[in-house]
C-alpha cells in the first residue's frame, strides 16, 4: 500500500468537505463520519491543515447535550492557482482561490502563431503579475486541442500546426522557473475541457453533458457521469472536425466539410441562423452517439448572439428527438462567467487538491 498517496487522498477528502462546508465549517466528528476516517486520523489531517494555513475555527456547533464541537472551515486565500486561456488571439489569465472564486482577471491580446517563445513570455508575464505574495500552488493552462493532456503537448492545433509536439507543459514549467525562482506544477488541457470541468465542479452531481464551445475554433468538453471525459489517448471531445458535408470546403485540419469550417463560415458572414443549424446538426450527433443529459453552450461567438444559437440548436435536438422518438436533449447558455476557460484552466491545479 503507497501509505504517502493514503495520506493525500485522505488530506484530499478531508479538504473537500471543508470547502463543500463553506463558512459556516464542520466539526471533526462530521468530518470522520462523512469519510470513514477514524477520528483520531481526521484529527491529525486537520491539525496539520490548521498548521499550513488551509483551516481555522469558524467558532462551535450548537450543543447536542455535551460540550459544543468546534467547528473547522476551509481559509481560501491560503493558496490560489493561476489559470491561463491561451486563444489563438487572445489571452485570459485568472486568479482562483481555494473556494474557487476568481479574485483577480487579466486578458490581452496574444498571437498563437508566434512562436512558443513569444507566447511562454506572455504567460510568464501574467503569471508573474497574478502572483502577488501568497502560497501559488500551481498553473492550469488552457489551449485549442487536440493535445495530449497527459504529456503536456500539444498536437497540430488547426491553423497553427507549429505547435505540434512543442513540450508546452515542461517548457513553461521551465521559464517559470527562472521567472520566479520557484517550481511550480504547470497542468496542459483543451480549452473546452477547462471549461467543461469548470461546469462539473460548479454543479456537483451535474450528470452526463456536452460543452459545446464557438469561438476561434470549434469544439466540445464531455462530462460522462459527472465525471470529466478525456477519452484513453485525451483526445476525445474533437467535435469540430466531424465531417457534415462529404463535398464541403477545405477546412483547416486538412478535411473536407468539416463542421468548424460550416459553422464559423457561415458566422463570419453573418448567417447565425445557418450557423446555429450547422452547429444544430453537430450537437444532435452528439447527442445520439453518448445519450447525454443537454447541451451547454458557450465561447465568443456564442456570447455576441446566444440566442439564435440556442434557438437553432435546441431545434435541431427537438428534431432528432422526434426521428427516434425518445425525449429531446435541452440545449442552454453554459452558465458562468466570460472567464470560464481560465478558470476551469485553474481547477486543474486545484481540483485535484479536494480530491477532483
Amino acid at each position: 500500500m503507497n501509505l504517502s498517496g493514503l495520506r493525500s487522498h485522505n488530506t484530499a477528502r478531508v479538504l473537500g468537505l471543508l470547502r463543500a462546508a463553506g463558512g459556516e465549517g464542520v466539526s471533526r466528528l462530521e468530518v470522520a463520519e462523512r469519510t470513514g476516517l477514524t477520528p483520531q486520523a481526521v484529527s491529525k489531517i486537520t491539525a496539520r491543515l490548521r498548521e499550513e494555513g488551509l483551516a481555522a475555527e469558524a467558532g462551535r456547533g450548537p450543543s447536542t447535550g455535551g460540550k459544543p464541537r468546534t467547528l473547522l472551515r476551509l481559509v481560501p486565500d491560503a493558496a490560489h492557482a493561476v489559470g491561463l486561456h491561451l486563444d489563438r488571439d487572445r489571452l485570459t489569465a485568472v486568479l482562483v482561490d481555494l473556494a474557487g472564486v476568481t479574485v483577480a482577471a487579466r486578458t490581452g491580446a496574444l498571437d498563437l502563431g508566434a512562436g512558443p517563445g513569444d507566447v511562454l513570455a506572455a504567460a510568464a508575464g501574467e503569471v508573474a503579475a497574478l502572483r502577488g505574495e501568497g502560497t501559488l500552488m500551481g498553473v492550469g493552462v488552457a489551449m485549442p486541442g487536440p493535445l495530449d493532456h497527459t504529456a503536456g503537448v500539444p498536437h497540430r492545433v488547426t491553423g497553427f500546426p507549429a505547435w505540434d509536439g512543442f513540450p508546452l507543459r515542461d517548457a513553461l514549467r521551465d521559464v517559470l522557473a527562472r521567472r520566479l525562482g520557484a517550481a511550480l506544477p504547470v497542468a496542459l488541457d483543451k480549452d473546452t475541457n477547462a471549461a467543461a470541468l469548470a461546469l462539473a465542479l460548479r454543479e456537483p452531481g451535474a450528470g452526463s453533458f456536452a460543452y459545446v464551445h464557438v469561438g476561434t475554433g470549434l469544439g466540445a468538453g464531455l462530462v460522462l457521469g459527472g465525471a470529466l471525459h478525456r477519452g484513453a489517448r485525451t483526445g476525445a471531445g474533437e467535435f469540430g472536425h466531424q465531417t457534415v458535408r462529404l463535398d464541403g470546403a477545405v477546412c483547416g485540419c486538412g478535411g473536407r466539410g468539416c463542421l468548424e469550417a460550416l459553422c464559423l463560415a457561415a458566422a463570419a458572414r453573418g448567417d447565425l441562423d445557418e450557423a446555429a443549424r450547422v452547429l444544430g446538426v453537430g450537437a444532435a450527433n452528439l447527442a445520439g452517439l453518448l445519450d447525454i443529459d443537454r447541451v451547454l453552450l458557450g465561447g465568443r461567438v456564442v456570447a455576441a448572439a446566444p440566442e439564435p444559437f440556442v434557438r437553432g440548436v435546441a431545434a435541431a435536438l427537438a428534431e432528432r428527438a422526434r426521428r427516434t422518438g425518445g425525449p429531446a436533449v435541452p440545449a442552454a447558455l453554459a452558465p458562468g462567467t466570460p472567464h470560464l476557460i481560465a478558470e476551469g484552466a485553474a481547477q486543474l491545479v486545484l481540483a485535484p487538491v479536494f480530491g477532483v
